[in-house]
């Protein structure tokens, strides 16, 4: 006797078995908002000099409410000064890169694409390795973030501009456009550190592999923006993405305008990688694994994989970041290895799990 269940049209995969059942997606999304609040509570409080939580609720909430609350001024540096802005970040970055690689995903029906795959670290890298070493005067006005923000936009143009045919994003070609921008950057940037002085190379080498140590409140504000900007898009196009994943032929079918929805995608995948990039280095494998660990929780329906990978991708990179700072204290190591040594061996079980769900 066929099976009755309803499926949503639009998602054909829609059936396939996920660890979590589609009514519980909503506790599992209030659980994981719990989770950011709790992970980020305690990776401040935790550090080299420890903070009650007791004083890092009393100082949080001294900041976000008028009038006078007695605290400890050193408490109040330690945690408004210091530890908030780079947990924030992290979280931010997390999320931001979960959900660029949400996008690319989909947009080049690929579970194995990763916001990096356009190349905008490589760009990125150029400009803040510049910046570091051999021209800081030339761009001194932007910075090293502005200067990793603008390297990023030019390898995004120049990746979209070799993938266009016949004026329409090809995936393939831009997979392959990114990958190559992606190694020009890595060699540019390569012969930039072997050209730098030991200070500087110390500084570039940190930079391109991620951290957000040197986080400050005004390295929030930009992808912050771009997060909540892109998010809202996405959540309003969470059934187009879905359609997407049938195919182009099938979502044209549908009345989607592909083309356009590929350039949304590009878009929002480009702003959200550069902003981030430009604040926190190149914090690598997030955008690959939280996306498709999410689809293995509560399936490949997009609206609840956008919001799931947002908030799971918040929660890894702050735990992230908090092991990479107390690991070997009081040195700090950059976020992009332990991304890369906690994430890989994880990843490589995924694919294991998954026999022939990834062609």
């Amino acid at each position: 006797m066929p099976s009755t269940r309803r499926t949503d049209r639009t998602h054909p995969e829609a059936a396939r078995a996920h660890l979590v059942p589609d009514s519980a997606v909503p506790l599992l999304i209030v659980l994981l908002t719990v989770a950011v609040v709790l992970a980020a509570a305690v990776a401040i409080a935790v550090g080299t000099v420890p903070v009650p939580l007791g004083d890092v609720v009393a100082v949080t909430w001294a900041h976000l409410t008028p009038g006078e609350t007695e605290r400890s001024l050193l408490y109040d540096q330690i945690v408004w000064d210091f530890r908030a802005p780079r947990v924030l970040l992290a979280g931010v970055a997390g999320a931001g890169l979960s959900v660029a690689g949400v996008c690319l995903q989909a947009l080049v029906r690929n579970p194995l694409a990763d916001p990096y795959l356009l190349g905008i670290s490589g760009g990125a890298s150029i400009g803040a390795a510049l910046a570091l070493s051999f021209v800081p005067a030339a761009i001194a006005g932007l910075g090293v973030s502005g200067a990793a923000f603008l390297g990023a936009v030019v390898s995004v143009a120049l990746v979209v501009g070799l993938a266009q045919r016949a004026g329409r994003v090809a995936p393939g070609r831009l997979i392959l456009a990114g990958v190559a921008v992606a190694y020009l950057g890595s060699a540019v940037t390569s012969y930039i550190q072997l050209q730098a002085n030991p200070g500087e190379l110390r500084g570039i080498l940190f930079w391109v592999l991620g951290s957000v140590a040197a986080a400050s409140w005004p390295d929030l504000a930009a992808p912050t923006v771009a997060l909540v900007v892109c998010l809202l898009w996405l959540l309003v196009d969470g059934r187009r993405l879905n359609a997407l994943t049938m195919g182009e032929t099938s979502a044209a079918g549908l009345g989607i305008d592909v083309n356009r929805l590929r350039l949304g995608l590009l878009a929002v995948a480009s702003l959200l990688t550069a902003t981030i990039v430009s604040v926190a280095g190149g914090i690598g494998f997030v955008g690959l694994l939280v996306p498709h660990a999410v689809r293995l929780l509560v399936g490949p329906d997009h609206r609840r994989v956008i919001p799931v990978s947002l908030l799971l991708g918040a929660v890894f990179l702050i735990l992230v970041d908090l092991l990479s700072r107390t690991l070997d204290r009081p040195n700090e190591m950059p976020i992009g290895i332990f991304t890369a040594v906690l994430g890989a061996p994880f990843f490589l079980w995924l694919l294991r799990s998954q026999s022939g769900a990834v062609r």
